[in-house]
């Protein structure tokens, strides 16, 4: 009798040990998954970030970097040299003013695009693709196809603009401010549009039609009903938008440097960056120049994601 009860009182304590080690064979399972992800994201992102935190805080160029490593003495005076150069204020102006117009515009563009094709006509395939030339187009080729054209010599804008538009002399586009930052904007706006285009498209398609058609048949506009039925419903999609191509378009380089080289009023902050890499030697200053910006840009997040996306959930 005693020999069964004891039997019975070990069985439930031999059951629960079978979860047990399930669970640790499904948490190793796990691990090996995700292990491989991690040390790619380790190895291609935390590396990086940390080491240019550390390069930041270092006196420190190519021809001390080999020998001194990470055992430079830390100081400050990188981030107090680059917050009291007007120089890195004026780019910051720069790249705030070049994203949020270039973001702007592509928005609207691609939101103009995006209804326009909206109702189905022949042809309508072949438009949407052409839609997306501007941003499959490798950057360098379109770039300089830009450059051609607006060349003040024999370029057709200003061949045209002489000719049919009556202007007196050729404008410089490239070279000459203010004319130089609203090209890269134009040129940024023209060559992102349809990455909006993609996503207003994808949520029009979405849509629900009876509420449109209940509207028409009330009487409702054209006009009111983009305002107060379809406008509504793309602004989750918009703000996304609005966020990712900020985020890119602060960060943008090679669109600015391949048009202009970052001269006559378009030195953005990563073409500032660059240029105090290779034009001093001085690593320290590029380094902290770079960390001010990413917590420029983190803060900017954090902003986003406490004021609006929390505001979104709770809506």
């Amino acid at each position: 009798m005693t020999q069964t009860l004891s039997k019975n009182a070990v069985a439930p304590l031999r059951g629960r040990r079978g979860p047990s080690a399930l669970a640790r064979r499904d948490n190793r399972a796990g691990l090996m998954m995700v292990g491989p992800t991690t040390i790619i994201i380790a190895v291609i992102f935390v590396i990086p970030v940390l080491w240019n935190l550390i390069l930041s805080f270092q006196e420190t160029s190519f021809t001390t970097i080999a020998t001194d490593g990470i055992f430079s003495p830390f100081t400050l005076d990188n981030f107090t040299e680059v917050l009291t150069d007007g120089g890195f204020w004026r780019s910051l102006w720069t790249t705030v003013v070049y994203s949020v117009f270039s973001t702007g515009g592509s928005i609207a563009l691609g939101l103009v695009a995006a209804l326009a094709l909206r109702r189905p006509f022949g042809g309508r395939g072949i438009a949407r693709s052409l839609m997306l030339l501007p941003y499959v187009a490798p950057v360098v080729a379109v770039a300089f196809v830009w450059q051609i054209m607006l060349n003040p010599q024999f370029g057709i804008v200003n061949t045209i603009g002489q000719q049919l538009l009556g202007w007196d002399q050729p404008i410089d586009f490239l070279g000459r401010e203010p004319y130089a930052l609203v090209t890269v904007i134009a040129f940024e706006i023209w060559r992102y549009f349809p990455f909006a285009f993609i996503f207003i498209t994808a949520r029009l398609v979405g849509l629900s039609k009876e509420v449109e058609e209940a509207g028409l048949m009330d009487g409702v506009t054209p006009t009111q009903n983009f305002r107060h039925i379809v406008f509504p419903q793309l602004l989750p999609v918009i703000s996304l938008l609005a966020v990712l191509r900020l985020i890119l378009t602060f960060n943008k380089f090679d669109d600015v440097y391949l048009l202009t080289g970052g001269g006559a009023g378009t030195e953005v902050a990563a073409v500032r960056v660059y240029d105090t890499l290779l034009g001093t030697f001085d690593i320290g200053a590029a380094a902290a120049n770079a960390f001010i910006l990413s917590a420029i840009m983190a803060l900017a997040l954090v902003i986003y994601v406490k004021f609006f996306v929390s505001k979104e959930q709770q809506d």
